[in-house]
């Protein structure tokens, strides 16, 4: 499974990356991928059923990892998480910060539930889960990347960050928020802490996860929502991603060929973002 490709330059051969929400569907993706080319992956995910059942992939395939349990809302939950990665590989490199999602209860459904009808409790919990949920673990893990001197951090931003969806209105704030949350972070460690400290995003399209299945296709015949078949028109691509295809930028931008950049928001979208519909 192991391998470091063959430009050192675009190679994350050796580094220990904690990846928050890995036992998620992109996370578990680009686990597995990062795993494949030789870096030491740190499962942190509130599920550790999962977790463990990931790593377990992993090290069968010839790879390296560890689950570790974090609740990304607790900052002990975090600092015990870090300790125990650092306990696991010696180090932290890397902080990916995949944690995130939404919820049916925050997502207006017409006519029966309106922006007006939506739960605070529900608001505040897609709010809390994608923004302070980066945010926290970026406080821990970026202390001790300051202590360091180096280091990433790669948020997961969102297509919604550009162009708010309908219906959506917590996902969308949020990850609004975390993209100007990376521009910030990577602005403060650069001029606080160390020049070799980067803090990135990618913001994915549309990619068919757990918790957008039940907008983009029908519970029962598993076709396209009219909401999904938008989403496909919409894309000069015509299709939703694959969760492989976002690796080659993040691979990019935790390597060395990305030295030079910091601050950015890339969006792997399959050209959503650029399409006027028109």
């Amino acid at each position: 499974m192991c391998g470091s490709g063959n430009d050192p330059m675009f190679s994350v051969q050796g580094k220990c990356i904690a990846v928050t929400g890995g036992a998620g569907v992109l996370g578990e993706s680009l686990c597995k991928g990062l795993a494949s080319r030789g870096a030491k992956i740190a499962i942190v995910d509130f599920n550790l059923d999962g977790a463990k059942k990931l790593a377990e992939e992993i090290t069968a395939a010839g790879g390296k990892a560890v689950a570790v349990r974090c609740n990304v809302l607790e900052k002990a939950s975090i600092e015990s998480a870090l300790k125990a990665c650092i306990d696991a590989f010696g180090r932290v490199d890397i902080l990916l910060n995949g944690a995130g999602g939404n919820k049916p209860d925050a997502t207006c459904k017409l006519p029966e539930r309106t922006f007006f009808d939506l739960p605070e409790s529900a608001l505040q919990w897609v709010s809390n889960l994608n923004f302070i949920g980066t945010v926290l673990p970026s406080q821990v893990f970026g202390k001790y990347l300051a202590e360091r001197g180096e280091g990433c951090i790669l948020n997961i931003s969102s297509m919604n960050a550009f162009r708010p969806l309908t219906n959506i209105v917590a996902y969308s704030a949020a990850k609004a928020a975390v993209s100007n949350f990376t521009q910030w972070l990577a602005v403060y460690m650069a001029m606080n802490h160390s020049k070799k400290i980067r803090v990135n995003a990618i913001a994915p399209g549309f990619f068919l996860t757990v918790q957008n299945r039940f907008l983009l296709t029908d519970e029962k015949t598993g076709e396209l929502t009219a909401r999904g078949k938008a989403v496909v028109a919409h894309t000069p691509m015509g299709r939703f991603g694959d969760p492989e295809e976002l690796l080659g930028a993040v691979i990019w931008l935790l390597s060395e060929a990305a030295r030079f950049v910091t601050g950015v928001v890339v969006p792997i979208d399959g050209g959503f973002n650029a399409y006027s519909g028109v």
